[in-house]
Order: structure tokens, then sequence, then C-alpha cells
């Protein structure tokens, strides 16, 4: 009988025992990562490091650099804050995960908190991961975990299992603190060293750490006022109609009233455009150009379109122009580091082009106006536009908060617009759900309903997709005058139905097999809501079917 088993990593081959730990392979082979190792990739599994090699596997060790390590991270910090705060103010003090800000995680508590309490509370959790205490993984009987989870006051922890039908599910302990995440855990404490805590009022802080995008150290923070403000504008009214986590939002689809609630947020929806346009004819004398931007998938499309259909109840007339139409010539366009044309950089524009053209519409002249033709890679120019009298320019790119376009006209003349899907319902208390989850499944099922791309073809492009938006997109979301929150309260449930197929179809030989496994996992949290009683103008019909604007 074999009892030995071969392991290859960074394409060198290890014999050893068979059922050894990667854990016990990592304090052997000790790999060049710059920061501590979390989790690894065997056979194209992601494992813990508890887990026993039983065959002949190629194991690639992950840290915080990469995006499932990086969930692992901070899944990791979150619990030793629930421990560091159970040790310093007993289980009766409570917090709640709500988003993402700033490159960090924005915590609100039921526990008044000052500068030094803070600072107490991040010098327990150095504490405890300088201990290096074990984080164990531990299978508990569903119902227990309700009464456990009931018992220490965590009702939205045992609302979400009582949703789940698994007799066993799977719980981390900490000391004697036990919780539940939807991502693998870290082994230990003292793998959780890269952290820092933000004070920001007595009942909220920002939790930061490395990303994958700035991995060489913790963000100095920066506060975003209009994002935050648009969270807690969203975060309120959800307060107000009682729906803050999956629970919440699967009681009234259990009850058969989410009709009622998706014509409420439809209806707010609609006003918030109403004001936006009334708040534009209102400054019509200054206002002359709109420029919308936001990242994939947040709908884009369907609110700049309705937002037109409104400014034209205002007595606009708006005309749209496409940036795209003003690329450069594609031998002109530069390449990337893999010697491909970058599309997405600002030096594939022809600003000097845009820049005129526009600042001549706005004096009233005749222009001749661009199309690109993206199969000559040319532009041409085949119509002529004058600007009329209440007409106003809508002009929607990736571009269009970047303030190095149209630095020809006065800041006061432009009026800056950023969208995205504000994700702020949360799956528990200290489970949050990504805005870039949420565009994620909205662009898979509008590539496979659209482009009959497969989940494979959208997940490989997504991580390419991302690094654009942090490059050309977030940095300049401060430069809005307004922003939209496109996401809607109830549209988890909508895209459970109509992704949850499509990522099954994900083989067990595909490299992305475990990103579509976590997608699968979180959405098994949602009861799955039908699409009749969603109007035609709504966003989330961009991405389903069924659209106004699109059919």
């Amino acid at each position: 009988m074999i009892d030995t088993v071969t392991i290859t990593i960074d394409g060198k081959k290890y014999e050893y025992n068979k059922n050894i730990t990667l854990e016990e392979v990592l304090a052997e082979h000790k790999p060049d990562n710059k920061f501590p190792v979390l989790i690894a990739r065997v056979n194209n599994r992601l494992r813990e490091l508890t887990y026993a090699v039983k065959e002949d596997s190629e194991v690639e060790f992950l840290d915080l650099t990469c995006s499932e390590g990086n969930r692992v991270h901070i899944n990791g910090l979150v619990l030793v804050f629930l421990y560091a705060v159970n040790t310093l103010f007993g289980q009766k003090a409570k917090f709640k995960v709500e988003y993402s800000l700033d490159k960090g995680l924005y915590v609100r508590t039921t526990f008044k908190l000052n500068e030094e309490k803070l600072g107490k509370i991040k010098t327990e959790m150095k504490s405890i991961i300088k201990k290096d205490m074990p984080i164990t993984k531990m299978n508990i009987d569903r119902l227990e975990a309700i009464k456990y989870f009931k018992d220490i006051d965590e009702e939205s922890k045992a609302g979400v299992l009582r949703y789940n039908t698994d007799n066993f599910i799977t719980m981390y302990r900490l000391g004697n603190v036990y919780d539940y995440y939807y991502s693998l855990m870290p082994t230990s404490t003292s793998k959780l060293k890269d952290f820092d805590l933000t004070f920001l009022n007595e009942h909220s802080f920002v939790l930061r750490f490395p990303t994958i995008y700035i991995n060489d150290k913790i963000k100095k923070y920066e506060h975003h006022s209009l994002l935050f403000d648009a969270f807690e504008q969203y975060k309120a009214w959800a307060d107000l109609i009682g729906v803050k986590t999956s629970v919440d939002l699967n009681r009234i689809v259990s009850t058969g009233t989410i009709s009622d609630l998706i014509k409420m947020d439809e209806t707010i929806q609609t006003h918030k455009l109403l004001s936006l346009g009334k708040e534009i004819w209102d400054n019509k004398k200054k206002i002359k150009i709109i420029l919308i931007a936001g990242p994939s998938s947040s709908g884009k499309t369907t609110t700049s379109r309705k937002l037109k259909i409104y400014l034209n109840c205002a007595g606009f007339k708006p005309i749209t122009i496409a940036m795209d139409d003003f690329f450069v010539d594609r031998e002109q366009n530069p390449k990337d580091e893999n010697g491909n044309y970058d599309y997405e950089c600002l030096e594939a524009m022809d600003l000097d082009l845009f820049d005129k053209t526009i600042k001549k519409l706005l004096a009233g002249e005749k222009v001749k106006m661009p199309t690109f033709n993206f199969y000559t890679g040319k532009k041409e120019f085949k119509s002529e536009l004058t600007l009329g009298e209440n007409e106003i320019i809508i002009i929607e790119g990736i571009h269009a908060l970047d303030p190095k376009i149209l630095t020809n006209i006065p800041r006061e003349n432009k009026y800056k617009i950023y969208i995205s899907p504000l994700t702020e319902l949360r799956m528990d208390d200290h489970n949050r759900i990504p805005t870039s989850d949420n565009r994620l499944l909205r662009r898979i099922v509008r590539d496979n309903r659209t482009r009959n791309y497969r989940v494979d073809d959208t997940l490989a492009k997504w991580a390419s997709v991302r690094a654009g938006e942090e490059k050309y997109i977030f940095p300049y979301q401060d430069e809005a005058d307004v922003m939209i929150n496109s996401a809607a309260i109830y549209e988890m449930g909508v895209l459970k139905t109509y992704v949850e197929p499509l990522l099954y179809s994900v083989d067990s030989s595909s490299p992305y097999y475990e990103e579509a496994k976590r997608l699968i996992n979180m959405l098994r949290l949602f009861l799955p809501i039908p699409s009749e009683s969603i109007p035609e103008d709504a966003v989330i019909r961009e991405f389903i079917g069924g659209s106004y604007f699109h059919e």
C-alpha cells in the first residue's frame, strides 16, 4: 500500500507521508510569500491549512494578495474583533459589518466608542494575534447553532440558519467565541497581523487592511462623503421598512408581499431621478453638460435613459454623446504590458478632438461629429450637430468624471453623476454582500442573455474589469456632484432565479469552479423572487431582460 504522496509546489516535486497537513508542508517548505499564508489551492480546490493531503497534488499557497486569501484575511479579522469586544465589554456589546468604505469595512457598534476605547480594542486584537490562538473549524448541529445564537442575542445569525436545510453547519471557534463566515478561515490568529482601525464617530469605525490592489501597505483612510452619504441614505430607508438582512427579505418573500416591496423600491428610485432632473432644470443657466460614469454593471444605461426622459419632462431636449466615438485611431492606441490594445486608458481617447468638439457645440457652432468604426479602427465623420434652445448634452463613459477631460470648459457648466449599486443589504450582522459581487451577478446574467457567454467567460474577464475600475473610475468618484445608488433592495432574490442555474454549469475542472461555488453558497441564503412585478423601466431589467430601454 502506497503511504506517500507527491506534492508539487512552484513546479518542484516533494515527497511526503500521506495525510500530511498543508500546515505541516508549509512549515517545511516556507514559500516566499510577502504576507502570512492563509489558505492553499490544492488541485484547483481551495483548502484550509488543516487539510490532509491524501493523493498526489499541486499546491499553491495563498496570502492576502489574491482575492481568495484577502477574503479569508478579512473574515479572520472580524472574528478577532468579535473576540476582543467580548473580552473587553462582554457579549452584550454588538456590532454590524455594514459595507466597504475606502478599501476598508465600515463597522457600526451598539456600544459607544471614542478614540481611546477603539485604541483599547486594537491593542486587545494585537494581543490576540500575538498569542497565536487557534481558530478551530467545527461541525455543529444546526438546531444547536440556532439556540446558541439566540442565547447570545444574535438574531440575524439565528434567522439565517432557519433557511439552511443542512443538518450540520460549519462554525469557527476562537477561545470561547463561535461564529460562521461564508469563506474558508485561517488556522490561527498570528496570520492576521496586518490591520488597523480608524475612528469615525461614537458608534462607528473603519476596519482597514491591505487589499489586492494596494497589497504592500494599509491605505491611509480617506473619507468619501458622497459614497458614505449614499450608503447611509439607503440604509435609513431600509431600516425604516425593516429590511436590513437576507432574513428580513426572505420573511417578506415567504409572506407573499414581495410585490409591495418592489413597488416601494422602484417608487423611491423614480423619485430620486425626478428630483435630480428638477435640480438640473433649476440650474439650467449654469449646467450645460451632464457627465455620467460608474463601474461595470451599475445600470448606467437604464439610469441615464430614464434621466433623459425626466429631463424631457422638465423642458430639456437632451442630446447623448458617447465618449467611445472619440477613440484615437487604432494604430495610435496604447498597448498594455501584454502587448494588447488598452482601450480603457485615458490615452485611448482623442482628448483634443473631444474637448474642441464639446466647446464648439456649447458656443452654438455646427460641428461634424465622429462615429468610431470598430471594424476599421478609425473615426468616421458622417453627421453634423448644433445645440438648440434648452438642449443639454449627456455624456456617458468610463472617463466621464476624470478632471483631465473638458479642461477648457468651466466646472460650473458640468454636472457630474456617479452611478453604482451600493448594496446595503447584509447576509447577517457579521457578513456583508460586497457591491462587486452584486455587479458580478448582474454581469453574468446579462453576458449570458445578450452575448451567449458562458459563466467561465465572464469570470475570466472580471479581474481585468475590476483592475480597470480601480485605475480609471473609483479614483474620481469624489468628483461627482451626486451619487446615484442603482441597487434594488430585492434584487438578490431576483438574480438568484436567473444566475444560480448558470453557476451550476461551471465544471469542476474549471479554474473558476471555486468562485462559482462561492457565489452559489451566498445565493443559498436568499429565497427566489419572481420578476413579474418588476416594471419595465427598472434597472434590474437591463440585466434579466424585459427592459423598456433595451428590447
